[in-house]
């Protein structure tokens, strides 16, 4: 029978790696690849490595190391080591463009880089901080709350916050020591790091690193994990390949929405599919899905014990959590104070609660939409850059099946022959192809689709998405 550890609430990675010290630690911590064979460092052997680093961070003179992610074992340990050191950490991701890398880089006062890149290394190195900077504190971990727009503002989290987090899901869905993580996410995602890494930590089983999008197809076989955190575009390539390894048996998923027959699939491949719900602003995690009841419904999520939920009267979200809540957006006050409201956050997101009082999703209420892998989009940009093209013309653009859709008025939608519509299509297509040609693919539009009404808007002209069926 499988060994539950303990659970002990850590109030910091240095708590954690203490422990990992004191109590069997021999045990496996981290399962990487070495030599084309999986190794396995011990607990003891990574909180070494993390101090030793450390100790050179601390010696460098530095207050802000950006790190640029690449989910590698340097790559973790140089995150657990900046917090040792005392130091602000901004985490960066390792597929962003140059320029918007540059600009984080301004933006969080960094005044070193940890790159494995060296050529990177150098084309960023004139944006680095060469005076003190205005570092917020010590152990300060900062996450962008999106990769792909200039709009995107750092999060402020500590790892203090991020072990609470961790805390929060392994009280919810409990992990054995015979347990392997596998970790396939992002490092600078708060649900990569938390849900990936020290959700197995704080459980005592193994986390393996996985090695990147060019493994998708290996990983599993390679590693045998037993759970697995995912983003639901990942979960339907592993399910579409069949590539599940026996001994898995569930999934977290997070981070983007989750269609119902990607839930069938996984059923089919007799494979437990846990739902999450959460932000970068709580450390994460804040409602999870408990599998093993009767009634299990992966969309039906208790509160997290870290966390108290209530729905304002339009069904926001409202979230209070003293031990994993942000301490706001680095150098954005005003931000911080639209949404971080006497201790409450606003989530922008809707939410009812069902007959045994589990929280569901309905929607969301903020203008940022968040595609299946995580990918979010700001809308006001993005349909402003639309609208330049669509001078005069009622539309929005939504989610559906996991792209961002045009929506748009046409009053003769409804009577219009299917060739008209098809005109009408090819040349919004046309008037668009500039516009989405400047876009990464994965932003550009999955669809156009007509409505004969025009749109919900409120009494400012802020179209209502949240009423929109498509």
């Amino acid at each position: 029978m499988n060994k539950k550890y303990t659970l002990t609430k850590f109030n910091s990675f240095e708590a954690l790696l203490s422990d990992f010290e004191k109590n069997a630690p021999e045990r496996p911590a981290v399962v990487f690849e070495s030599g084309g064979k999986p190794c396995f460092l011990s607990r003891s052997g990574f909180a070494s490595m993390a101090r030793e680093k450390a100790r050179e961070l601390s010696a460098s003179g530095k207050k802000c190391p950006g790190i640029v992610c690449d989910g590698s074992l340097p790559c973790l340990v140089a995150i657990f080591a900046s917090a040792l050191a005392g130091l602000q950490t901004v985490l960066l991701d390792e597929n962003a463009s140059e320029e918007l890398l540059r600009g984080q880089i301004m933006q969080t006062d960094i005044d070193m880089l940890l790159c494995n890149d060296e050529d990177l290394l150098g084309e960023l190195e004139s944006a680095l901080t060469r005076g003190p900077g205005t570092v917020s504190g010590e152990r300060d971990i900062l996450f962008f709350t999106s990769g792909t727009t200039s709009s995107s503002k750092a999060v402020v989290l500590t790892d203090k916050s991020l072990m609470a987090a961790a805390f929060n899901g392994s009280s919810m869905l409990p992990l054995s020591e015979e347990d392997i993580l596998m970790c396939m996410l992002p490092l600078n995602h708060v649900f990569g790091l938390v849900c990936g890494v020290l959700w197995g930590m704080q459980c005592g089983a193994p986390v393996a690193l996985g090695r990147g999008p060019r493994y998708y197809a290996q990983d599993l076989s390679f590693y045998r994990p037993t759970v697995l955190s995912a983003v639901p575009l990942l979960l339907s390539f592993l399910l579409q390949h069949r590539l599940k390894n026996s001994e898995l048996r569930l999934v977290l998923v997070g981070a983007g929405a989750c269609p119902p027959s990607l839930l069938e699939a996984a059923a089919q491949q007799k494979l437990a599919v846990s739902f999450g719900y959460g932000l970068t602003e709580t450390s994460s995690g804040v409602a999870i899905s408990v599998p093993g009841t009767p009634d299990f419904d992966p969309f039906a999520m208790e509160i997290c014990p870290e966390d108290t939920v209530s729905l304002a009267e339009d069904g926001e979200i409202l979230v209070r959590s003293e031990s994993c809540m942000m301490k706001g957006y680095y150098g954005h006050p005003e931000d911080t104070e639209k949404v971080l409201k006497e201790g409450v956050l606003y989530t922008g997101d809707l939410g009812r609660w069902d007959e045994k009082g589990r929280l569901r999703i309905i929607g969301r209420k903020k203008e940022i939409l968040v595609l299946r892998d995580g990918t979010k989009i700001f809308l006001p940009e993005y349909e402003a850059r639309i609208g330049a093209a669509l001078p005069g013309e009622d539309f929005t653009v939504l989610e559906k099946d996991g792209r961002p859709v045009l929506v748009l008025y046409d009053k003769e939608a409804a009577q219009a022959s299917e060739s008209h519509m098809a005109k009408a299509r090819s040349l919004i297509q046309l008037r668009l192809k500039e516009v989405m040609a400047a876009l990464p693919r994965g932003q550009q539009l999955g669809g156009i689709l007509f409505t004969a009404f025009p749109l919900p808007r409120t009494a400012t002209g802020k179209v209502r998405r949240w009423e929109i069926n498509i």
